[in-house]
């Protein structure tokens, strides 16, 4: 990505629910706050103008061409940049020195510049290579690898679990019945076999649940979502807030439990903070977005 071209996604670029994220993490000057999925730099951004030139931003992003995106705006505050994923957090504050956080924002969603670059085979809008690796560097099975790979079992089970897609049984046997005769290597030609075994029901396209579930094995993201949750009261002092954005179900299942341990989280969110009607229509991508925040009652040290 050109920075010319680097610039244009920034200037873009729309943080979902940012007022929320400002209201529950309440960031002061002099902080330490972690941004664990800086993703174009948005909330980061506004997080840092709240610190000032005496606090400091941890921004972690998996992904290097998000990482340097959000490098290029501008951040009243010290910045500590890292690629690595969230649930690696407390090896990157002992790198750093860092012995709590004051409060952590993790937003689950892939953004609109990883959907949207063919390359990274995320979406079915474009034809690309089925790749979906969050990090391209990472030495770990494409979704090319994974529908090679698999048997009809095990391709059935990730629909299942990761997309709750009913008709996965049929899409499995479908994807094993099409290899034999030819690689299943674009994410046109994924859509396609999906969109022709699964029925449509209203505006959503039937392959929407397939890439979903196939995006999810792929990262590990509900293993590494459940890794950071859970060390999450090692990485915050007594009174730190935790905020995260959620994008589907299974991620938010695991947000709300979490949560639910009052020896050590307060709920700040009765219920799961939503976008309003005005943002929706301003960022579509944002419809299904869910954000929780708790604050941290008892170091988890």
């Amino acid at each position: 990505m050109s920075a010319a071209t680097s610039q244009s996604a920034a200037a873009r670029h729309v943080p979902v629910l940012l007022q929320a994220v400002l209201e529950y993490l309440t960031p002061q000057p002099g902080q330490i706050i972690a941004d664990v999925t800086v993703g174009a730099g948005g909330h980061a951004q506004a997080i840092a103008e709240r610190l000032g030139p005496t606090g400091t931003l941890l921004a972690l992003d998996q992904d290097p061409t998000m990482l340097t995106l959000a490098q290029r705006r501008a951040y009243p505050c010290r910045v500590l940049w890292c690629q690595a994923r969230f649930d690696t957090l407390p090896a990157i504050l002992a790198k750093n020195s860092v012995i709590a956080l004051d409060g952590v924002l993790a937003d689950l969603g892939v953004s609109s510049d990883q959907l949207d670059d063919p390359r990274r085979g995320l979406s079915f809008l474009q034809d690309g290579p089925l790749d979906m690796r969050l990090d391209p560097t990472a030495a770990i099975p494409t979704a090319a690898d994974l529908l090679a790979q698999l048997n009809e079992r095990e391709l059935a089970e990730i629909l299942w679990r990761y997309g709750e897609e009913r008709f996965s049984r049929r899409i499995a046997r479908r994807i094993v019945q099409t290899r034999q005769q030819q690689p299943i290597r674009t994410t046109a030609q994924l859509a396609q076999l999906v969109r022709s075994c699964v029925p449509r029901r209203g505006r959503i396209d039937p392959a929407t649940r397939t890439f979903q579930a196939l995006r999810i094995a792929v990262n590990d993201e509900l293993g590494a979502l459940q890794r950071f949750l859970e060390c999450l009261p090692r990485c915050l002092r007594r009174g730190g807030r935790a905020v995260v954005i959620s994008f589907h179900s299974l991620e938010d299942r695991l947000v709300k439990h979490t949560f639910r341990q009052r020896d050590l989280w307060l709920v700040l969110t009765k219920k799961p903070v939503r976008p309003d009607a005005a943002e929706i229509r301003a960022n579509p991508r944002a419809r299904s977005a869910r954000l929780r925040a708790a604050e941290l009652l008892a170091s988890g040290t």
